[in-house]
């Protein structure tokens, strides 16, 4: 457990890979898991070990009870409509899994791989679902799939850890308009099509995102799953216009697109994109950076705080191209550096810096 009052009480462990101090049972439900190639398997933003592991790392800051997080690690063992990564077979192996996560666990695992996963997602951005009474959906084949109240929540919150952990421009391209994407043929879209694309943040998911976990705020409190800390645990919803500014806003700062020479402008892009999205840490991070340049320690500690609190309300980075843990570790140079009141006066010493506790 943490001590350190910035940080949730899980940080450290998971920066650690200390599996063990999260969950007792989590290491050996990693080698069961790791067993069946999920290492070896591409999966958007890397492998699909890694994304098992960064959505449980989203649901574990959330604070999630142990069933929601072993859904998260499994989430897509059984294949699903998304994607043809089948690690365990739904017809021999139930039995195995059920015996390494229990009964509700493994049953959900199963349920989320076979519902229309993109039928839910509009359900619920349609209002449907969170009355309390649970959802019916009908997949493509006209079979109806039932979700009490507290299977609807989880697995929205599940969804928004699935979604966030992958999603950056190279999917906002080939998913365009999700959960109402329509198919685009491939060759005359080809640039669209390669991978990984840019790696810019996403500019029209966060949207989606947060009016899913604004509908928590609908179902009972009866579900008995938190909602998560990001957007203001489920307070607020980013338009998408908002969205769409904050991210061209942060490209322009972090690939120079704006004069060099003005660093002042640079200053009033970052402040427009918080000002657009408060909701993420890394334009925050960018700010406090030059706010401590330019010798303005107070909005550099109040900004690399903030900055660290968002990435721990996600879990994941929002700009992809540096892992969250490089994130995680940045953000705390700058908070150390901002209260000492001592940042580097050159380039070179830059390459030195160094978290010292």
């Amino acid at each position: 457990m943490s001590a350190i009052p910035e940080l949730h009480r899980y940080t450290v462990d998971l920066l650690a890979d200390n599996h063990a101090a999260i969950d007792a049972d989590l290491p050996s439900l990693l080698e069961l898991l790791f067993s069946r190639s999920a290492s070896e398997d591409w999966h958007k933003a890397g492998t699909f070990k890694h994304h098992l592991l960064g959505v449980y790392r989203s649901l574990a800051l959330w604070d999630q009870p142990r069933e929601v997080r072993l859904l998260g690690l499994f989430h897509s063992v059984y294949g699903n409509e998304y994607v043809n990564l089948t690690l365990f077979d739904r017809e021999r192996e139930r039995d195995t899994l059920r015996a390494a996560l229990g009964e509700e666990a493994e049953s959900w695992v199963s349920l989320f791989c076979a519902m229309p996963r993109t039928r839910f997602v509009q359900a619920i951005l349609e209002g449907q679902g969170i009355d309390g009474q649970g959802l019916e959906l009908a997949d493509d084949k006209g079979r109806i799939v039932r979700l009490t109240p507290r299977q609807v929540a989880a697995f929205i919150v599940v969804t928004v850890a699935d979604v966030g952990e992958q999603w950056h421009s190279w999917q906002d391209e080939i998913f365009s308009g999700y959960p109402y994407q329509q198919r685009r043929d491939l060759a005359p879209h080809w640039a669209a099509s390669l991978w990984p694309g840019p790696l810019k943040p996403p500019a029209n998911i966060l949207n989606r995102l947060s009016r899913l976990l604004h509908a928590l705020h609908s179902l009972p409190a009866t579900t008995g799953i938190p909602i998560p800390p990001a957007f203001d645990q489920g307070r607020g919803v980013i338009q998408a216009k908002n969205e769409a500014a904050a991210s061209a806003l942060y490209w322009q700062v972090i690939t120079r697109m704006q004069p060099l020479t003005e660093s002042q402008t640079a200053r009033h892009l970052l402040e427009s994109a918080i000002d657009n999205n408060p909701w993420v840490g890394e334009p925050r991070l960018l700010l406090a950076q030059l706010a401590m340049t330019q010798g303005d320690w107070t909005t550099a500690e109040a900004q690399s705080l903030a900055g660290l609190h968002a990435l721990q309300a996600w879990g994941t980075a929002w700009d992809k191209r540096i892992a969250w843990e490089g994130w995680i570790a940045w953000a705390r140079i700058l908070l150390q550096s901002a209260r000492k009141r001592k940042w580097p006066d050159s380039l070179g010493a830059l390459n030195g810096l160094g978290l010292v506790e």
